[in-house]
């Protein structure tokens, strides 16, 4: 068997997809061999050189490595938008059985599993490809190489078992547990490519068809449209080959709404296994050691009030531990950690379930962070606030008692009834406990949908 491995050639401005060039590979390998599988690979959403969804590409092929790197080659040097100096693509090819885990591969899977939520250098990519001995090209800087070869990585890194690293390796991410693997939820993508006069024009696809698919395959097949916001979320906006991507937990099921969906004529199809909709770049972590440039699990309680800014995006603090009084500090002294949340525009209706959060609210918040702000993707409620403290109403004529003085509680002048303090009154929350999440038409390519399930509480999906 043979691994390749493809990334970045595609572009931001001037389209082309590494998925549609991934197409062209294994469309030529088939002419000589088998193929036996095409990975999507997501990885980290938060580095700064990325494409649209950082996604890198991997197939599997008894085709002998020579022949398939010479045919990924040629593949590359005709499909790669060069002319982009943000295109850098790179190709590795790495002979061998692609479940393997023994000698250097050890390495290329932990390389694998930290490029999902990490950040490594083409130079920790380099040595490793040096160390391999594997096929290796790279076009422009040729930062390619990094996505490619965790992508070469990828099947193997969602196997149960590991060895010991042989060589040199990226460091093993310490929020990683056997439980909480970066790989193994495998899930699928069907991608209908468009025909090639056509690209960078507007799409023909019938929205009511898409509707209709999507409600019958419905949660087996999802984020295909967004209801809220009335959105065919599966067909892209941007320049290049794609028309339509149908995501699912089966492949058959993603293949039958993609046949049903009316459109344009295509030109080919493809079906990707994937780690889409897996979390599976949430580490867990603290509010104090968050950081920059990963994306996280942290538990908090809301300290300020949510609060609408320019531009309608809706920022609160959340400070780590057991909470927050109101000046910041603990029982002991030390200040309390924090950490800023926001939920952008971009996220729609999910920000009125922000707005609708409290001061004493516990949650689990779920996202990247950035310049010290957690980019909200989902968050769990885990406790309520449930009462407030009001000024008391007089129990004899119920008119609002007022305050008889600094520290001496409230009192009624017209009936000279008193209370030492504030009276409790319930709150009438809008927003319940467990898990909500940012709609379709604002979700990361490998954020957990709600309804797939694996939850540790009630969940709110949205469609």
């Amino acid at each position: 068997m043979t691994v390749i491995g493809l990334d970045d050639t595609d572009s931001r401005d001037r389209g082309m997809c590494t998925t549609y060039v991934a197409h062209r590979v294994a469309d030529r390998l088939r002419d000589s061999g088998t193929v036996e599988r095409l990975l999507l690979v997501r990885l980290n959403p938060a580095v700064e050189h990325k494409t649209r969804g950082n996604a890198a590409l991997a197939i599997h092929t008894d085709v002998p490595a020579d022949e398939a790197f010479a045919v990924a080659r040629d593949v590359v040097d005709a499909s790669a938008v060069d002319e982009d100096p943000e295109t850098n693509p790179g190709v590795v090819v790495a002979p061998g059985d692609p479940d393997a885990t023994v000698g250097p591969h050890d390495a290329v899977v932990r390389f694998a599993r930290a490029a999902v939520r990490d950040h490594l250098s083409l130079a920790d990519a380099e040595s490793l490809l040096d160390h391999a001995g594997f096929h290796a090209k790279g076009w422009g800087n040729g930062r390619g190489r990094i996505g490619a070869l965790a992508a070469v990585g990828a099947w193997a890194a969602g196997l149960d078992t590991l060895a010991a690293a042989d060589g040199p390796a990226a460091t093993e991410d310490p929020g990683d547990r056997p439980t909480d693997r970066v790989f193994g939820d495998w899930t699928y993508e069907r991608i209908a490519y468009r025909e090639r006069e056509r690209w960078g024009t507007p799409r023909e696809v019938d929205a009511d068809s898409v509707f209709a698919a999507a409600d019958d395959a419905y949660p087996t097949v999802w984020d295909t449209v967004d209801r809220g916001e009335n959105e065919a979320v599966c067909v892209p906006r941007t320049p290049g080959p794609v028309l339509f991507g149908i995501r699912g937990d089966d492949a058959a099921t993603a293949e039958r709404v993609a046949a049903a969906i009316d459109a344009e004529p295509t030109a080919c199809a493809e079906t990707f296994v994937t780690n889409q909709g897996t979390d599976a770049h949430l580490r867990d972590g603290t509010v104090a050691d968050a950081l920059d440039g990963r994306a996280y699990r942290l538990d908090g309680v809301v300290e300020t009030a949510p609060e609408t800014r320019r531009g309608g995006h809706v920022f609160f603090t959340l400070a780590g531990g057991t909470g927050a009084d109101d000046d910041s500090a603990s029982d002991d002294g030390a200040t309390v950690p924090t950490l800023q949340c926001a939920a952008f525009e971009p996220t729609k209706r999910f920000r009125d379930r922000v707005r609708a959060l409290r001061p004493g609210d516990r949650l689990t918040v779920c996202g990247e962070v950035s310049d010290g702000t957690v980019k909200l993707e989902k968050f769990a409620v885990r406790e309520l606030e449930t009462t407030e403290l009001v000024v008391p109403d007089c129990p004899d004529c119920g008119r609002r008692m007022e305050s008889a003085g600094r520290n001496q509680g409230y009192r009624c002048r017209d009936c000279s009834t008193s209370r030492d303090g504030k009276a409790e009154r319930s709150l009438d929350r809008g927003i319940e406990r467990g898990w909500y999440e940012v709609p379709p038409c604002a979700r990361r390519h490998v954020a957990r949908p709600l309804v797939r399930g694996g939850f540790d509480a009630p969940t709110h999906p949205e469609r």
